[in-house]
């Protein structure tokens, strides 16, 4: 692959997805696109560049897609999901005990793994949460990735990465050589396309925002930019759950780390000085989920 042609797909995918490859990543482009160009039946990295350049909307699309990261598993990395269930649940089970609703956003939540890892979570305390309304908004760039989500459809590899086997068992069921969550646990999480780099305003409040393992591919200025308007969406005395590479220290103070609680930020109450997003995208309106306690 040539410079020139290198320099066009950096931009491309900078503008298309924040993705901010360095300068030395032709490998990685070569190893995911150029399966693509021969599908598109195209002989090279340069013949896709070119048809890129002529504006193939759908081949843009999937060009996006194939260089986006979706390395995900069930209850993945651990402590986040012990920060859910040991600091953040409780202490909005009393601040909210008036309302008793509980929004939570999932930000790149890829193939499912998250939300429904918090979904199941939410199903292990049941008891306090019966009678609440709970919603889990996930969002991804990626259509393709939303679609299997949608399906909560897992191989064998895919329920033995992370998920315990008594969760597998009370929550799953053999289809074929695949394993599928529970209709009522898939019914409790909402999904929707979204690009960070656009408006996301529309989502409305929440309580929790998991934004893990997304924000380490952008440049300085995008961070700064997603965290401002995060900020804008979060309840004041609500959670962001970042992942263990990423943090806001050195970037800004709308938000303040926990002491102790490694990826844990809570709003400062700071105004976030931030440039406005590239244009939204369509508004969709959410509907909630009602949480009913199980025997």
């Amino acid at each position: 692959m040539n410079q020139p042609d290198y320099e066009f797909l950096r931009k491309l995918l900078r503008d298309k997805s924040g993705l901010d490859l360095s300068a030395d990543k032709q490998y990685l482009i070569e190893s995911r696109l150029l399966p693509l160009a021969r599908k598109a039946g195209l002989a090279s990295i340069s013949d896709l560049v070119q048809k890129l350049k002529d504006g193939s909307s759908t081949l843009i699309s999937q060009v996006v897609e194939a260089m986006t990261t979706n390395e995900t598993f069930f209850f993945r990395d651990k402590v986040p999901f012990d920060h859910f269930r040991e600091v953040i649940m409780p202490e909005l089970l009393k601040a909210r005990a008036n309302r008793k609703s509980i929004r939570i956003w999932c930000a790149a939540c890829s193939t499912g793994q998250e939300p429904y890892s918090l979904a199941m979570s939410l199903k292990e305390m049941s008891s306090a949460l019966s009678g609440w309304r709970v919603e889990i908004i996930a969002t991804d760039l990626s259509q393709e990735v939303l679609e299997k989500s949608k399906t909560g459809l897992y191989s064998q590899f895919e329920v033995q990465r992370g998920l315990p086997i008594q969760l597998l068992v009370k929550y799953f069921k053999q289809a074929g050589e695949l394993w599928q969550i529970n209709s009522d646990v898939r019914g409790m999480v909402q999904h929707r396309q979204l690009n960070l780099l656009h408006d996301f305003s529309q989502l409305g409040t929440f309580d929790v925002v998991f934004c893990r393992n997304v924000l380490i591919y952008f440049d300085q200025d995008t961070k700064i930019n997603i965290f401002g308007r995060l900020a804008k969406l979060m309840e004041p005395d609500g959670f962001l759950v970042l992942g263990a590479a990423e943090t806001v220290v050195g970037l800004t103070d709308v938000f303040k780390p926990l002491a102790d609680r490694r990826g844990l930020y809570r709003p400062s109450g700071a105004v976030a000085a931030a440039k406005p997003p590239l244009p939204g995208m369509p508004r969709v309106a959410a509907a909630g989920n009602q949480f009913a306690a199980k025997a």
